[in-house]
């Protein structure tokens, strides 16, 4: 593909405020408005998750113009705290301007991980503008920011946006980041915005010795933002956080296997450890028929407790069992007609064992404290709740632990790799554990 290498004369110039491109006075007042009351709606976000933001993000996202970057967009929506989906294949959503609390949220695991981005060299993989540009803010002056993407409709839009908003120094490249961007050429953040099955060696080897790769990484069918900090051949999690992306394109695209099991109801093998989707086949329309139990782990928990750290949790430990591990999606209709009912209808964690198939139910709330529960079917159904619950259980009782992963090249020897769940991926091996589990 050919390359696009920016260094963009521009006539227009960033106003005090940020703005360009707008035909008005008024309509450019209404955008800053927008633009800070976007803001404040993300900081109150933060707060409520724990999380505080950055102030050199806050400035950023006070300051880049959103609505540039979502041409054809009305000015509500381009400030909406969500996705705008700015291309699809059918009906695949082939490319968005990702959901500005989640861009913050990465932002600030780069920030906080490397201790400032002033001065840095980042790459970023997967194109739009928006997000360079927030980069561009941080890494000031002294520091350089190259933003990748396959397709060149992207990398074009890209290009005209970043003209129209006035930054004129990001290198736009047209290319499948699995390969090496710029040979040679090593950063000290590569963060990614379009979600990887797997790790590629070229996105370690590219990073400097202590550089940081922030990532959206699909692990037992869940992804998480991950920012994980290069030492040697390792790379070492620092933080993470929930999100969704679009899919990979390119050499590192994973196709997601789904096999029905009722109208509206799925079921994703995504590692495709044991079971292959037609060997479920057969068995697949008969799991939701057979007795159902549900089992609760009898207690009260406050709303801000971390459920995704729980179905990591889950994942590692049911994994590690004699069963198949999945994922149960549901479509809404599925849910409120009563045939399913899970903790999140994208993606809830499972188990098929021993003829029995469990999952994480949704919770009982009782005020404003909450009960965690699993539901199961099959001939031993109150038997496979009660131990998906004494999981839940084991994770509550060790203090919610949240996880660390590590990753590795994939040929590393068994005894080289830190303690925990193993998933093998063909670039790499990965390995989930909690502090206080030493199950290897």
């Amino acid at each position: 593909m050919t390359s696009h290498r920016g260094r963009f004369t521009n006539r227009f110039s960033p106003s005090p405020g940020g703005v360009v491109g707008v035909d008005t006075a008024s309509s450019a007042e209404r955008a800053e408005e927008l633009r800070n009351a976007l803001v404040d709606t993300i900081i109150v976000d933060h707060t409520a998750k724990g999380l505080k933001m950055p102030a050199v993000v806050e400035r950023a996202m006070r300051k880049v113009p959103r609505e540039v970057f979502t041409p054809g967009v009305p000015l509500e929506k381009a400030y909406a705290n969500t996705a705008v989906i700015t291309s699809r294949r059918g009906e695949e959503t082939t490319g968005s301007v990702s959901a500005p609390y989640l861009i913050a949220e990465m932002l600030g695991q780069a920030v906080d991980a490397l201790g400032g981005l002033e001065g840095r060299d980042v790459l970023e993989i997967g194109s739009g503008g928006y997000n360079a540009s927030l980069l561009r803010e941080l890494v000031g002056s002294a520091g350089s920011v190259t933003t990748v993407d396959i397709d060149p409709e992207v990398t074009d839009r890209t290009a005209s946006c970043l003209k129209r908003a006035g930054y004129n120094d990001v290198t736009i490249v047209c290319a499948d980041a699995e390969h090496p961007v710029e040979p040679g050429r090593h950063y000290d953040l590569i963060i990614v915005t379009a979600a990887a099955w797997d790790i590629p060696a070229v996105w370690r080897e590219q990073l400097t010795p202590d550089g940081v790769l922030v990532v959206p990484l699909r692990t037992f069918g869940m992804t998480r933002s991950w920012a994980l900090q290069r030492s040697g051949n390792r790379l070492a999690s620092h933080s993470h956080r929930q999100c969704g992306f679009v899919s990979m394109q390119g050499d590192g695209a994973h196709r997601m296997r789904y096999v029905d099991i009722a109208p509206g109801v799925h079921l994703r093998l995504d590692e495709g450890r044991h079971m292959a989707p037609e060997a479920l086949g057969g068995m697949a329309a008969d799991l939701l028929t057979q007795p159902r139990e549900q089992a609760w782990a009898g207690v009260s928990l406050p709303p801000r407790t971390v459920l995704s750290d729980l179905d990591l949790w889950l994942a590692a430990r049911l994994a590690a069992e004699a069963g198949e591990f999945v994922v149960l999606t549901a479509q809404a209709a599925a849910v409120e007609s009563g045939i399913v009912a899970p903790s999140w209808r994208f993606g809830a964690p499972a188990i098929l064992d021993g003829g029995a198939f469990s999952y994480r139910s949704a919770l009982r709330w009782t005020g404003r404290l909450f009960d965690l529960g699993a539901i199961a079917h099959g001939p031993r159904a109150a038997a496979a709740a009660g131990q998906m619950v004494e999981h839940m259980r084991a994770w509550l009782e060790a203090d919610g632990p949240s996880p660390i992963l590590n990753v590795l090249p994939a040929r590393t020897p068994e005894g080289d790799l830190p303690g925990g769940t193993v998933l093998d991926k063909p670039h790499s091996r990965m390995v989930l554990n909690f502090p206080t589990v030493t199950s290897r």
